[in-house]
């Protein structure tokens, strides 16, 4: 399909003589074995047929493709570049075998900055390598690299548990801060992407990778501390997974950049208080009663109006055209933001306005320091917008809804999400 194959990893290490050697320690642990993560044929495969059609020539750059096994096996179908050295010679090594040399270039570059322009590649391909840069990190910095109808797929290790074991945390906090599918799917919702497909990794991928190392490891013997550290830590993270691989496990995320559209051209910003009678005729005219025009005065008088988080979107003559408005409500007594109502004048439905307003809303609420906002709607409409069921949280309505109208967005990951009941302004009437 197209004739090249470009890998690239970010394997990090400093110059400090004690680091290195536990680099190469742990590197040379590595070599020779057929995958670096947990994988198989069969879920590149099936990764590969979520993308959807692709160009017949697509431009593929494979991210951390480590000795090549994807990176091979898409270069008969697709095309595919590591950042350490050796693994690129045994890529090389296996393109040759397979005749496959003159479709296969192995690029040494550093994931978190890439040299290729904007829009270069039609698929670009992160197998257990997104976690050397981080997920949103990687969201963020790869996605300018994709073409117009582009597809990202990487995969990213994350709680399977609700409520994963003090071991299982105790072994992942402080080396990878795991998160859950929920979180993950909104974190690519939130960078921008649409969600074409998932797909949960076998137990069988795991046993792939982690046979051919625990055959390495346990015959194995160490020569030097560094060597001896490796091999600790080798053999400590194959028994996590044996007694905590039902916690956690590989996903893989196919997705593709939201399209901009028309909303580019909508202006959107905080409401001024000469913009409050625009904002009352907004609500009357998208909802056709005074109830969500009322709520917003009402709300305006409560003490969960939050100053600067009332939004419009203007027209080019500086008419509103859509208001979206975030005021303070609690999860179990825990702050959150409830996004309500949400209005565009009838004449500009269609066009991106409300897309717009809700979009710079959120990204205010995010730079103000808020960590979670709910609301009840059209899931299909707030899923663009990072938007996931509440439920996946333990958050629940304070009356009955249906599981998939009550939603949520996380916008800190930093801040742990409360369960419960939501608690609305009084204005709401709940």
């Amino acid at each position: 399909m197209t004739d090249r194959i470009d890998h690239t990893e970010s394997t990090e290490h400093t110059d400090d003589s004690r680091e290195g050697a536990a680099f190469a320690a742990f590197m040379e642990l590595h070599h020779g074995l057929p995958r670096q993560s947990p994988g198989s044929d069969a879920t590149t495969r099936r990764l590969l047929s979520l993308c959807g059609p692709l160009p017949e020539r697509p431009r593929v750059l494979d991210l951390g493709c480590g000795p090549g096994r994807s990176a091979l096996l898409l270069a008969a179908e697709v095309t595919a570049v590591d950042l350490h050295e050796p693994f690129l010679a045994e890529l090389r090594a296996a393109a040759r075998a397979r005749g496959l040399s003159g479709r296969v270039e192995a690029v040494r570059a550093d994931m978190g900055a890439l040299p290729y322009p904007d829009g270069s590649f039609d698929l670009v391909w992160a197998e257990g390598s997104a976690y050397c840069i981080g997920f949103d990190r990687a969201l963020a910095g790869w996605k300018r690299l994709l073409a117009p109808g582009g597809t990202l797929v990487l995969t990213e290790c994350e709680w399977t548990a609700e409520e994963p074991s003090a071991g299982a945390r105790a072994f992942w906090d402080p080396q990878c801060a795991l998160r859950s599918a929920a979180r993950n799917t909104a974190a690519a919702q939130a960078a921008g992407y649409r969600v074409l497909g998932t797909l949960l990794q076998p137990d069988s991928d795991w046993a792939e990778y982690y046979g051919p190392l625990a055959d390495r490891a346990g015959a194995a013997r160490a020569s030097t501390p560094a060597a001896e550290a490796a091999l600790a830590a080798t053999r400590e993270e194959i028994a996590v997974r044996e007694r905590h691989g039902h916690e956690y496990g590989y996903r893989g995320y196919v997705l593709t950049p939201v399209t901009a559209g028309d909303g580019d051209r909508w202006q959107a910003g905080p409401q001024t208080a000469a913009q409050a009678a625009a904002v009352r005729a907004v609500n009357l005219a998208a909802f056709g009663t005074p109830l969500e025009a009322d709520l917003v005065d009402a709300l305006r008088a409560d003490a969960a109006w939050l100053p600067g988080l009332s939004y419009v979107a203007r027209r080019p003559d500086g008419s509103v055209a859509a208001h979206a408005l975030l005021t303070r409500c609690t999860v179990d007594g825990a702050p959150a933001l409830a996004l309500a109502p949400v209005a565009t004048d009838p004449a500009a439905q269609r066009s991106g306005a409300g897309s717009a307003v809700v979009r710079a809303l959120l990204a205010a609420a995010r730079e103000r320091g808020e960590s979670l906002v709910l609301v009840l709607g059209h899931p299909a409409y707030y899923a663009r917008f990072g938007f996931v069921p509440a439920s996946l949280f333990g958050i629940r309505a304070p009356f009955e809804v249906p599981d998939e109208a009550m939603m949520a967005l996380v916008l800190d990951d930093s801040v742990p999400v409360p369960k419960g009941t939501v608690t609305y302004p009084a204005p709401f009437g709940i």
